[in-house]
């Protein structure tokens, strides 16, 4: 199921659209299609910041795909989704433990006492 990841832009709480990755030895910004996984050196943007990025002088930018729209849930997601909250919700046997016999040894400072005393 596809996270919901939010653009790195400090108090910017859109969803991720697309990810932006700066390559050092070529001068480069590399911005493309949100990426499956989270990466360290990685920046996840909303569409919004994926349109109006800039890149610092003398760098070049290179956008992959110029459309940064979240398709959103597939059904599949949906699918998944529903399981995981009817699981969640399922009532679970409870499980006590048994009553401690009068013939087991003594725990703490109660003990059982039978009734045929």
């Amino acid at each position: 199921m596809k996270s919901t990841r939010q653009c790195s832009r400090t108090s910017c709480s859109r969803p991720a659209a697309a990810t932006l990755t700066y390559v050092y030895a070529d001068s480069t910004v590399v911005v493309g299609q949100l990426a499956a996984d989270a990466e360290p050196h990685s920046y996840d943007l909303c569409s919004h910041h994926a349109d109006r990025f800039s890149a610092p002088r003398g760098w070049d930018v290179v956008h992959i795909h110029q459309d940064f729209v979240d398709a959103g849930p597939t059904p599949d997601d949906l699918d998944a989704l529903a399981r995981a909250v009817r699981e969640a919700g399922r009532p679970r046997p409870s499980q006590q433990p048994p009553a401690p016999l009068a013939s087991e040894p003594r725990r703490g400072h109660l003990r059982v006492v039978s009734g045929d005393a």
